[in-house]
């Protein structure tokens, strides 16, 4: 594919396949997303999406998603250096140049009219067969491409100046030396636009660095222990379950939790986190991480499609392969962008005759108008930013799953943040409990872990660890239920009782005594407060059985986070399930904006439309389950990815570090990436709505005209690679 028109092309031909419910083409990653209906096969519509790409006059093949390799450019026939078109050309171009070039230095050194005839013919008809061929295929189809105006105005300046030689040989006796011809014209805007596209070719190859450098952290073996001998394996023949053996300064081949030894590991293309990181035994460790000093002992827990840098493979590339809203309005335009180029070059042709000013003029300057028409340039605008933007990203640990989100983060003004595992460790610890006056504090903390002990919940896992610290066993619980964002209930030795929020104590109706301002206080602290209940009964009333205070480190990076999201003038909100004191005191450390504390799951996706509704763009940063809803209601979501699966699932963007900083950096990330997206749009419009008029008005002759449509799109190209440059934090 050369320009937009041609993505045009291939997604036109791909819709009409049978079972074809939507197809999406990317110039810059030349790549084609298909999807079907559910009642299609996968394979058979994959060869009829090929056959109909091939019908179209293009060439494709099938992208398997447990492929190893990186995407990689095809090599050119015969062997050649992919250079070569260009250098030919150049050496048989120059000659016809010279006497352009050493005119204003008083010059005369026309060659001979069949000596530029011998130069330019090879390059018009063997150098420029692709623009034949692809533009005679657009022909065929109905459309136009920018292969259809090289060949247009390249031929009529071609044929223009045969027909001269041959009006010049009839005339003077075969000599058409003094003569002006125009070979020069054709075969130096063939050459210009051959340079054009390989200068594209390799700059395009820099934009998909990131995911070569990802798929280039993926080891080919690994040493795996089966029945206690050791052997090298490819990592396509590791199990799950397998022991893998993992050498200092080793490449880790899986996803596994270490076994057995301690060490260091270089997380850094994964997390963009810089120092290595400490890992011990039933420590997680992901694949592609670096190894340090100490040898250690994998269980493999994931391989193959399944493991987390596969998984970011998959993030980056959808995300580069995805068009983003403004490319639609783009394509719009190219659609209708070759045919009115080709109006307006006969409409000149006819001005310049009407004008009288000769055939001969009016057509160099129609030519001047087909060769200067730059639909590459509109076409590579959005996909060569959003491919460097998101591959940036990706280095610095933040994965965009699309490109809406990247263009939409741009715009957001408010973050809504999540505070448990978000803004704070997520790691709670039980820091005080108070039991009522007729219970001692072992027995609240035994009957607090009888209600706690098959949760998985971080409040839970603290008051766990609390109760085997002081070796406390826990009775059995039965019945045990759940109540949705106030707590849980259970029957522990034969009677009913409950451990939840502060919510959960307002709907029993107990009365919490002198053990209120014991959990006022720290709740004024910051503490999460938890109450275990008695409910009701036909014979009691409800009853406080007691109190437990939890508290969870903030984040180092908490409150630096949120100052330079202020500073970017985006308002802060927290939504917590928390009790307001403690929701207040964390947001005060923090310098949060506004909260809203004892949010109900449920509630959290309401705030956020409600925070939407009111005018403002919004991202909503969470790590949990319960964040999901809010998550998928945000403008952005963005998740943890130490959070859990169905968060980052939900989410645009997935932070991979867990760092609240790197949620400014996602959106400074889309800021820059977006700017790079106008400004390609600009120029590539602006080359085209002043160059346009200046070839119709005959102030651009070809040659100009040539060089300034075959740097447009490598202009484009590069400023979109300037992205590269971008550091977190800056």
């Amino acid at each position: 594919m050369t320009c937009a028109t041609c993505v045009m092309r291939v997604e036109k031909a791909l819709k009409k396949v049978p079972g074809v419910a939507e197809a999406s083409v990317n110039i810059a990653t030349e790549r084609a997303t298909v999807q079907g209906g559910t009642d299609v096969a996968a394979q058979a519509l994959q060869a009829a999406a090929v056959a109909a790409v091939e019908k179209a006059g293009y060439q494709a093949t099938p992208v398997h998603e447990d492929d190893d390799d990186a995407p990689a450019t095809p090599a050119p026939a015969g062997g050649l250096p992919a250079w070569w078109p260009v250098a030919l050309g150049a050496l048989l171009t120059l000659p016809l140049l010279l006497p352009m070039l050493l005119s204003p230095l008083g010059a005369d050194v026309m060659l001979p009219g069949l000596w530029q005839l011998a130069l330019a013919t090879p390059v018009q008809f063997v150098l420029g067969a692709r623009f034949y061929r692809a533009g005679f295929k657009a022909a065929l189809a109905g459309s136009g491409n920018m292969d259809l105006l090289v060949a247009l105005g390249t031929s009529a300046a071609y044929g223009l100046s045969v027909y001269l030689l041959l009006v010049a040989g009839v005339a003077h006796g075969g000599h058409g030396a003094l003569l002006h011809l125009y070979f020069e014209a054709s075969a130096t805007v063939i050459t210009l636009v051959l340079l054009g596209k390989w200068l594209e070719q390799r700059a395009k190859r820099q934009t998909t660095e990131a995911i070569r450098a990802l798929h280039a952290l993926r080891p080919a073996t690994a040493r795996v222990r089966r029945h206690g001998v050791e052997a090298e394996l490819p990592v396509r023949q590791v199990r799950v379950g397998d022991l893998v053996v993992l050498r200092p300064g080793e490449r880790v081949p899986v996803d596994g939790v270490i076994v057995e030894g301690r060490s260091h590991l270089d997380e850094s293309l994964l997390t963009g986190e810089s120092r290595p990181v400490a890992r011990g035994e039933g420590g997680p460790v992901t694949g592609g991480a670096i190894n340090g000093e100490g040898a250690l002992l994998l269980r493999t827990t994931a391989v193959g499609a399944e493991t987390t840098l596969a998984r970011i493979i998959r993030l980056v590339e959808s995300a580069q392969a995805a068009k983003a809203p403004i490319q639609r309005t783009v394509d719009r335009v190219s659609a209708v962008f070759v045919p009115v180029v080709l109006g307006l070059a006969l409409l000149t042709f006819g001005g310049w005759l009407l004008a009288g000013s000769g055939w001969e003029a009016a057509l160099i300057n129609a030519v001047a108008v087909l060769v200067i028409a730059c639909p590459c340039a509109l076409g590579l605008a959005t996909p060569t930013a959003i491919m460097a933007g998101t591959g940036v990203a990706a280095r610095h640990g933040i994965l965009i799953k699309d490109a809406q989100a990247l263009e939409v983060a741009h715009a957001v003004d408010t973050v809504a943040f999540d505070k448990t595992g978000t803004l704070t460790e997520g790691q709670p610890a039980l820091v005080a409990l108070c039991p009522a006056a007729d219970l001692y504090e072992a027995e609240l903390l035994r009957l607090t872990a009888a209600l706690q002990q098959h949760s998985e919940h971080p409040l839970a896992r603290a008051v766990l660890q609390r109760a085997q610290a002081q070796g406390l066993n826990a009775p059995a619980a039965t019945d045990t239920q759940a109540l949705p964002g106030r707590g849980l209930q259970a029957v522990v030795q034969g009677r009913l009782l409950q451990l939840g929020s502060s919510r959960l104590l307002a709907e029993s109706g107990a009365a919490a005594g002198p053990l209120a301002a014991e959990a006022a206080q720290w709740q004024a602290d910051g503490r999460t407060v938890s109450w275990l209940l008695a409910p009701a009964t036909a014979e009691h009333p409800a009853r406080v059985l007691g109190v437990l205070a939890f508290g969870d480190d903030l984040k180092p990076g908490a409150a630096a986070a949120v100052q330079r999201l202020r500073a970017m003038g985006i308002r802060t909100v927290m939504l917590t399930g928390d009790n307001a004191g403690s929701a207040q005191a964390v947001a005060a450390q923090l310098g949060i904006d506004e909260v809203r504390a004892e949010v109900l799951p449920a509630d959290k996706a309401a705030a956020v439309q409600a925070l939407r509704q009111a005018g403002r763009v919004v991202a909503m940063v969470g790590d949990g389950i319960n964040d999901a809803p809010a998550l998928a209601a945000a403008d952005v979501g963005i998740a943890m990815a130490t959070g859990t699966d169905v968060a980052m699932e939900t989410a645009g963007i997935t932070l991979m570090r867990g760092d609240p900083a790197r949620v400014a950096d996602a959106i400074d990330v889309s800021r820059r990436t977006y700017a790079k997206i106008r400004q390609n749009l600009f120029w590539a419009f602006a080359y085209n709505v002043v160059g346009i008029p200046l070839a119709a008005l005959g102030w651009l002759n070809p040659v100009i005209a040539g060089a300034a449509m075959a740097f447009s799109s490598v202009s484009v190209v590069s400023n979109a690679l300037l992205l590269r440059r971008w550091r977190a934090g800056a």
